[in-house]
């Protein structure tokens, strides 16, 4: 449990360096990434892009860590991230909610309130 807490801090200090390939690596090979406002993403690969776009007009980012705890292989993180973008700034917060298997995000679910971002990008 405490290597899983270890593990989040980890992908969620690394979001800051913009690197898509990177930040997939934390994903297992069959991995999940659902940003609960629109569609999942299952595998690696298709997360690396899913992030790489979704990250494309990002400057900075730094993710401001709030509260974490975990329960078995279930992490739960709470944080407001920090965004420069060429379309606008937005402090976005934010509860992120990870399956682990193995050292390895199985399943990550991220709840936010959509409008406070698009509102920001405009």
């Amino acid at each position: 449990m405490a290597d899983n807490i270890e593990t989040i801090r980890n992908f969620i200090k690394d979001w800051s360096t913009l690197d898509a390939s990177h930040l997939a690596s934390y994903f297992t090979e069959d991995g999940t990434y659902h940003n609960m406002p629109i569609a999942p993403v299952s595998g690696r690969d298709n997360v690396e892009k899913f992030i790489a776009g979704f990250i494309a007009s990002w400057k900075t980012t730094q993710w401001d860590l709030l509260n974490i705890a975990a329960s078995g292989d279930v992490v739960i993180a709470e944080r407001v991230d920090r965004t420069t973008t060429g379309n606008g700034d937005v402090d976005l917060p934010c509860v992120g909610v990870f399956e682990m298997e193995n050292g390895r995000i199985k399943v990550w679910r991220d709840y936010f309130d959509m409008a406070t971002f698009t509102s920001a990008m405009q």
